[in-house]
């Protein structure tokens, strides 16, 4: 019988692994690539490759109406900083299209490559067509174990430096889709940069077969990193157990950081 692929990682950075289930399993992630595109954008910016005033360049071959609000500005001719923001915030497609393009398709896969990722990294534009064979399988790919790494290692520093991490961070402090894992942190979703509780800085990603949600999470006791992805192609829709699952799995992490709880327990088979 078919089940959904489940890939998790979580972990106290400073302690035990708490979860494993299929950690080095590769997976669709529909939008959690795009940190990598942050990372190029912000690497750009900080040593002058790109200007974060200056306006975006929006193809007319990659404008697409699903993901994010750009594409609902009167005017889109929005700053290249801004447009970084938009997609830590709301995943916008279009200013990912935007971005990628000023970046270079071919340059922004590499970055994964270059920070020692052999699984995970974003492979194309976002693209309203059906994928054909001759295109790449998904916009992003990739395993929990590199995702969870990646974040851990944005959280300390060491993302290409200090200040791109930093910013990489702070444009994915905005996040407003806290509905899956990041459900049971009970944050405000549209104001949660400063602590509430909790500190929380992470993308989501979300396609009809995937739920995707990594990032790091600090509270008084421990700060975690984490990946939970989740495919069910070729299946009914799985969307309620999913997220039952991994808001439970949330919740279990939400007590670790605030009160030191032992362990997170595999909750399904």
């Amino acid at each position: 019988m078919d089940t959904v692929r489940w890939s998790i990682d979580i972990r106290d950075i400073d302690g035990p692994v708490l979860h494993e289930e299929g950690a080095d399993l590769l997976c669709e992630t529909a939008s959690i690539g795009k940190i990598f595109l942050l990372v190029e954008v912000a690497r750009r910016i900080l040593n002058g490759q790109l200007d974060p005033n200056s306006p975006i360049e929006i193809p007319q071959d990659r404008r697409g109406e699903e993901s994010g609000i750009l594409y609902r500005f009167v005017n889109q001719n929005i700053a290249v900083a801004d447009a970084a923001l938009l997609v830590g915030a709301f995943s916008d497609n279009l200013a990912t299209n935007a971005l990628i393009h000023m970046c270079g398709l071919d340059t922004v896969r590499s970055v994964s490559r270059e920070l020692g990722y052999e699984h995970t990294a974003l492979l194309d534009f976002i693209r309203d067509e059906e994928r054909t064979p001759d295109l790449p399988w998904a916009s992003s790919a990739g395993n929990a174990r590199e995702l969870s790494h990646v974040m851990e290692q944005l959280h300390r520093g060491t993302v290409v430096s200090p200040e791109v991490s930093a910013q990489v961070l702070s444009w994915l402090a905005s996040d407003a889709d806290t509905s899956m894992f990041a459900d049971a942190f009970y944050l405000d979703p549209l104001a949660h940069i400063h602590e509430d509780g909790v500190l929380l800085r992470h993308k989501t990603g979300t396609t009809e077969v995937v739920r995707a949600d990594v990032g790091i999470v600090t509270g008084p006791k421990a700060t975690v990193s984490y990946a939970v992805l989740a495919n069910w192609k070729g299946m009914d829709d799985q969307r309620e157990p999913v997220m039952q699952r991994m808001r439970a799995l949330g919740a279990q992490v939400r007590a670790y950081v605030s009160s030191g709880t032992t362990h997170v327990c595999l909750l399904y088979t």
